[in-house]
């Protein structure tokens, strides 16, 4: 991934989904994390959540399952205060809802995460 990384959250999504469904969280988390760093104030705790979560799967796909239960509980969390008003159609829920599953127990694989809705 390009370091100058610039997409719009609905083309992040989308390509951090493939990146996921491909087994590539780590890729995945530097799409969320681009759109962190560039997005406004309000949505900056969302975006750092959902890249947390891809990194603390590719935790888990280490073998790092401490590395893991703490940033994927961390990232639902954080991702918490967004449930009511889920922006671009993200499935704030699910996400918070698999990173706590995991969290808990990471033997609990395929690791699998649907983004949005």
């Amino acid at each position: 991934m390009p370091d100058d990384l610039d997409m719009p959250p609905d083309e992040a999504l989308k390509e951090a989904q493939q990146l996921l469904d491909a087994d590539r969280p780590f890729h995945a988390h530097e799409v969320l994390e681009a759109v962190w760093k560039s997005a406004p104030e309000p949505e900056r705790e969302l975006w750092r959540g959902l890249a947390q979560v891809a990194v603390g799967i590719t935790h888990l796909r280490r073998g790092n399952a401490r590395g893991a239960e703490a940033l994927l509980s961390r990232a639902a969390e954080r991702l918490v205060p967004y449930e009511t008003s889920a922006p671009y159609n993200i499935d704030i829920r699910g996400v918070v809802q698999r990173a706590r599953d995991l969290a808990a127990s990471p033997e609990n694989g395929p690791v699998t995460l649907r983004l949005t809705l």
